[in-house]
């Protein structure tokens, strides 16, 4: 099954919950890719793609949407390629201010996912 931004797939509800959860962490999730190396726009949204199977894919639009809001806010920087492989391509990569709300971020959601699998009693307690 093909879980898209959007939340429009096969399963309805449940889908379009999952969906919208993981558009309100969009950030964090570029942040994550871009720890590990400085990427281009488009092989960071084949990263995503490829982490998931391609059950889920960022809509293209958000992902620019991120990267400009990350470059404004300090969190990543942009630079330009060289042109030796192809056309030009704007390279994003994380600064320490970026990996500081990464790692803040994560354990947020680590907090949060103790907290709900404790109350839906996912622990079996």
């Amino acid at each position: 099954m093909m879980q898209k931004e959007s939340g429009t797939t096969s399963d309805g509800g449940a889908d379009a919950f999952a969906a919208d959860l993981l558009r309100g962490h969009t950030d964090t999730i570029v942040l994550g890719v871009l720890r590990r190396e400085d990427r281009y726009g488009f092989e960071i949204y084949k990263a995503i793609r490829d982490a998931t199977g391609g059950d889920y894919e960022i809509k293209e639009a958000t992902l620019y949407a991120a990267y400009r809001r990350l470059v404004k806010d300090g969190l990543v920087e942009a630079y330009w390629g060289d042109e030796s492989q192809g056309g030009r391509r704007k390279y994003y990569r994380i600064t320490d201010a970026g990996r500081a709300v990464y790692r803040r971020n994560v354990d947020a959601w680590v907090v949060t996912r103790r907290t709900i699998d404790s109350l839906l009693d996912l622990k079996g307690s």
